[in-house]
């Protein structure tokens, strides 16, 4: 009989263990797939790709034991080798080889290039081989710095004393109505896929204030754009006892604060491999919907169309304008019209045309709608009646506010289009591990 005490100390090292001084000069056992093979006659380069980046090992005939031959691009090897400075090798370190073992090989060749710095490669290609073309470093990165995004969303929130907490992904009715919903059958009852954790967060506020969820979304759009998904991750928080919309707006502008320090601290790296500028989040401007509309018509010459919306051009152009008169990357557009928000919005009490609601735009796309919503019963029942919906399917979340709710608000962040354009990507699929869209439902 054997007891498991806790984790296994292993004997192979990870790259941040062996950058320190100590191992200089010392005998080491690493692991890793075989990312690339330099031959260069009577060495080669042989570099693995490991959890926290490339590791240049250095097979030297005559000295390595074993035949390079031996090793393939994708084997999964182990090897034991001496630690040399090196200022040339991607840590400032290499492993001159001793002797290897090979883990598991490939049955087949890759392929895609992705030991090259940019694969050159069709998103199409990478898409349908996402599990490979993600080996590539400047790809992995990206999901790296999402991970950060979330990380940050997280550990913000729990500093603020919020509560994480997991909703149904199937429901009964879709939060936001409509035709985008994603119906099923659930045990020969009709039943939908959740456009969005709103009703529960709501309903959750009157248990601990505040709570936020990072999950997936669906929705039944019939885009085919390079900003929309079918499947999206959102950053959803709700929080009580507000005095108005702005401290939900003000939550995440802490939150951005601290996800780019975040970001700034551990993961430089990545920020080095895809060459981007973090934005500057110290202040952020907010502008009315009327007013950003007015602005951006004025200065550059567009008849405004739609009064009651937002079209992606005119985002583009607010993105614009705060950029080149402020050096803004972001933007909060509030007071959006009651006739474009849903039910639980709260009207504006000085002009009930608008709500107390608000989008975040960043470089020119739309990423975060939230706002202030509605906490008395009696007003929420007549918002459905006046927008002619029916209140079957909503008798828990009605329920809850006959008990008492406190003024309370929230928001939901599209994590794949912040990803998008914090890495200045042109399609949001870019920084979507496996986008579901209208023609994708694999890899």
């Amino acid at each position: 009989m054997e007891f498991l005490t806790g984790v296994m100390k292993k004997e192979a090292l990870e790259i941040s263990s062996l950058s320190a001084e100590e191992y200089e000069g010392r005998q080491v056992v690493v692991n890793g797939a075989v990312h690339t093979i330099r031959d260069m006659g009577e060495v080669a380069f042989v570099v693995l790709r490991k959890r926290e980046g490339l590791l240049q090992c250095v097979f030297e005939k005559g000295l390595t034991a074993g035949n390079l031959k031996d090793l393939r691009e994708a084997a999964a090897m182990e090897l034991t080798g001496v630690v040399r400075s090196e200022e040339r090798a991607p840590w400032g370190f290499e492993i001159r080889i001793s002797s290897f073992r090979i883990l598991s090989e490939p049955a087949e060749a890759l392929p895609l290039p992705i030991s090259k710095w940019k694969m050159n490669t069709s998103l199409e290609a990478k898409l349908n081989m996402r599990p490979i073309s993600l080996r590539n470093i400047r790809e992995r990165a990206k999901f790296k710095i999402q991970e950060g995004l979330v990380r940050g969303f997280r550990d913000f929130l729990y500093e603020e004393g919020f509560t994480e907490i997991r909703t149904p992904k199937i429901g009964a009715k879709g939060a936001e109505g409509g035709s985008n919903i994603f119906k099923l059958d659930y045990f020969h009852r009709p039943a939908v896929l959740a456009q969005s954790p709103q009703l529960y967060k709501q309903m959750m506020v009157g248990v601990f204030d505040r709570v936020f969820e990072t999950a997936p979304v669906f929705r039944a759009e019939k885009h085919n754009t390079k900003r929309h998904l079918n499947e999206y991750t959102s950053l959803d928080f709700e929080m009580g006892y507000i005095d108005s919309f702005e401290d939900i707006m003000a939550m995440e502008t802490g939150f951005l604060q601290y996800t780019m320090r975040l970001l700034k601290k551990d993961y430089a790296r990545e920020i080095q491999i895809l060459g981007i500028t973090l934005p500057n989040v110290e202040q952020i401007p907010a502008v009315r919907f009327e007013e950003a509309k007015k602005l951006v018509s004025e200065k550059y010459q567009r008849k405004i169309r739609n009064p009651f919306d937002l079209e992606p051009e005119e985002e583009i152009l607010i993105g614009r304008y705060f950029k080149e008169e402020f050096d803004a990357d972001f933007v909060f557009v509030t007071h959006y019209p009651s006739k474009k928000r849903p039910f639980y919005a709260m009207d504006d009490p000085a002009d009930t045309r608008f709500t107390l609601s608000f989008d975040l735009l960043f470089k020119g796309m739309e990423i975060t709608t939230g706002g202030q919503r509605i906490h008395d019963y009696q007003m929420l029942t007549d918002k459905i009646a006046a927008k002619g919906m029916s209140e079957e399917g909503l008798e828990q979340y009605l329920d809850t506010f006959k008990h008492g709710m406190p003024p309370h608000g929230g928001l939901g962040i599209g994590l794949e289009r912040l990803t998008m354009k914090l890495l200045n990507e042109d399609n949001v699929r870019e920084t979507t591990l496996f986008p579901r869209d209208l023609s994708r439902l694999e890899p």
